[in-house]
């Protein structure tokens, strides 16, 4: 799912690269303000575990690969302001010191995973969570969202750089981020489930609103 360098048109990276550094400044800002200071120990757990598992890469074609996203995991366990800077600087790190993810590329996948993923992972179980089976099916679906909006923002981005005819990039990606993002909901679901047992004030709920 990240994307490298040389693939996006430059009209394209510019513009998102230019558009990614004054949302994440007010997105820094907006957590500093409001951040829960006992969640900070949480903060670092889920970043590294969000981390490593965004190193495990499956080959997509067009020269882009896919992973599990985080976004929804990290959502409803920092919630969306926070995770949304966690997933920032792990997009950055992997692309400065891992070359996972192009430099000049990093306001899209910035764009891609720390933005449309992280929100569409939280919104599910904003709108519909609330019993224990509502609940489960809302963070399923946000796992899902998070890796299938994130895989569509990514291909309209390379659609419009025109790296590859457009039926063919469509259908690989978003088949295999399809498939990807179900594995994504269950593995979502299973974490969140364990870390609530193991302290359910650190998951966010469907009744919670965060503005």
């Amino acid at each position: 799912m990240h994307i490298p360098d040389g693939f996006l048109s430059t009209p394209v990276w510019v513009s998102l690269d230019v558009a990614a550094a004054p949302v994440i400044g007010y997105f820094v800002r907006r957590t500093q303000a409001r951040f829960d200071e006992a969640r900070v120990p949480l903060l670092g757990v889920m970043g590294a575990f969000v981390f490593a598992a965004q190193m495990i890469n499956f080959p997509v074609g067009a020269g882009t690969s896919g992973h599990l996203v985080g976004g929804a995991l990290l959502a409803l366990t920092l919630g969306p302001w926070a995770a949304t800077v966690v997933m920032t600087a792990i997009l950055v790190v992997q692309a400065l010191v891992f070359q996972d993810g192009g430099i000049t590329a990093l306001g899209a996948n910035i764009l891609n995973m720390a933005l449309a993923g992280v929100w569409l992972g939280y919104w599910p179980v904003k709108l519909i969570g609330g019993a224990a089976a509502r609940q489960r099916a809302a963070v399923f679906l946000g796992g899902w969202l998070s890796v299938f909006g994130a895989a569509l923002l990514a291909t309209v981005e390379l659609s419009l750089s025109h790296v590859a005819p457009n039926r063919p990039l469509f259908a690989s990606m978003l088949g295999i981020h399809a498939v990807t993002g179900f594995i994504e909901g269950v593995i979502t679901v299973a974490v969140l489930e364990a870390v609530a047992r193991l302290s359910p004030r650190f998951v966010f709920r469907g009744e919670q609103v965060e503005s």
